[in-house]
C-alpha cells in the first residue's frame, strides 16, 4: 500500500478512535464520580437520620419541659396556698394567745378583787357592831343599781362616811363610820350612831332594802344610856325614808 493510501486510512480510523476514547473517558469519569459520591450520600443520609433523632429528642425534651413546668406551677400554687394557710393559722394562734392573755389578766384581776373583798369582809367583822337581825326592811320597785346610788347619796348628804362598801351583781353592803349626830341629822342631838345597810336583788326591777342602826345615847357628862328598840327602829325608818326620797329625786332627773 502506498503512503498516501496509508495516510488516508489512518485519517478515516482517527475519528472512530477518538469517539471511542472520549466515550471510554466519559465512562471512566462517570464510574469514578459515582464511586467518589457514594460515601457522601451515605454520610448525608446518616446526618439526616441523626437530625431526625435530634428533632425527636428535642420534641421529647420540649414535652418534658412542658410537663415539668406544669408540675412547677402546681407546686408553686400549693406553696402559695400553704403560706396562706400558715398565715391564717399564725393569725389565729396570735388571736387565741391574746385572748388567753386577756382572760388570764382578767382572772388575775378577779382574784385580786376577790381577795380585796375577802380582806374587807374580814376587816369588817370586828367593825360591824350591828347585826342584820331585827333590822327594818322595805322592798323597793327599783333596780339594785339605782337603789345603791340612792343609799350612797342619802348617807353622804347626812354626813356619814363609808367604812366598808361591798357590791356584787345581786347584793350590796354598806357600813358607815360611827359619828356623833348633829342637830340637822337623822338622829336627835346627842346620839352616836353607825349604820349597816344591805341590798338584795329580788328581780331586775325590784330590790330589798335592810337598815340596821347601832347607836348610843350620850349624856352631857359622857355617860352612855340604853336605847329602847322603838327608838332604834325609828332611826332605821328615818334612813329608809331618806333613801326613798333620794331614789324618787333620781327618778325625776
Amino acid at each position: 500500500m502506498t503512503r498516501p493510501d496509508c495516510l488516508q486510512l489512518a485519517w478515516q480510523l482517527r475519528a472512530p478512535l477518538a469517539g471511542l476514547i472520549i466515550l471510554a473517558g466519559f465512562t471512566l469519569t462517570t464510574i469514578g464520580c459515582k464511586q467518589d459520591e457514594s460515601p457522601l450520600v451515605r454520610e448525608n443520609q446518616a446526618l439526616r437520620k441523626q437530625v431526625a433523632k435530634l428533632d425527636s429528642v428535642l420534641v421529647s425534651l420540649q414535652d418534658g419541659n412542658k410537663v415539668m413546668q406544669q408540675q412547677i406551677n402546681l407546686l408553686n400554687q400549693e406553696l402559695r396556698e400553704a403560706r396562706k394557710r400558715t398565715k391564717r393559722v399564725e393569725a389565729q394562734r396570735k388571736a387565741q394567745a391574746a385572748q388567753l392573755a386577756a382572760e388570764v389578766s382578767k382572772n388575775r384581776k378577779l382574784a385580786v378583787e376577790n381577795q380585796r373583798i375577802a380582806s374587807e369582809r374580814a376587816r369588817a367583822i370586828p367593825i360591824l357592831r350591828v347585826e342584820e337581825k331585827g333590822s327594818q326592811t322595805k322592798d323597793l320597785s327599783k333596780p339594785l343599781r339605782l337603789v345603791s346610788k340612792a343609799v350612797e347619796k342619802a348617807l353622804s348628804r347626812n354626813g356619814y362616811k363609808l367604812q366598808v362598801s361591798l357590791q356584787t351583781e345581786n347584793t350590796a353592803v354598806y357600813v358607815t363610820s360611827r359619828k356623833v349626830s348633829a342637830p340637822a341629822s337623822l338622829e336627835q342631838a346627842g346620839f352616836r350612831n353607825q349604820y349597816l345597810v344591805s341590798l338584795q336583788k329580788l328581780s331586775s326591777k325590784k330590790t330589798r332594802l335592810k337598815v340596821k342602826a347601832d347607836f348610843e345615847k350620850i349624856t352631857q357628862g359622857g355617860r352612855i344610856l340604853p336605847v329602847g328598840p322603838e327608838e332604834q327602829a325609828e332611826i332605821e325608818r328615818r334612813l329608809i325614808a331618806e333613801i326613798s326620797k333620794a331614789l324618787a329625786a333620781s327618778g325625776k332627773v
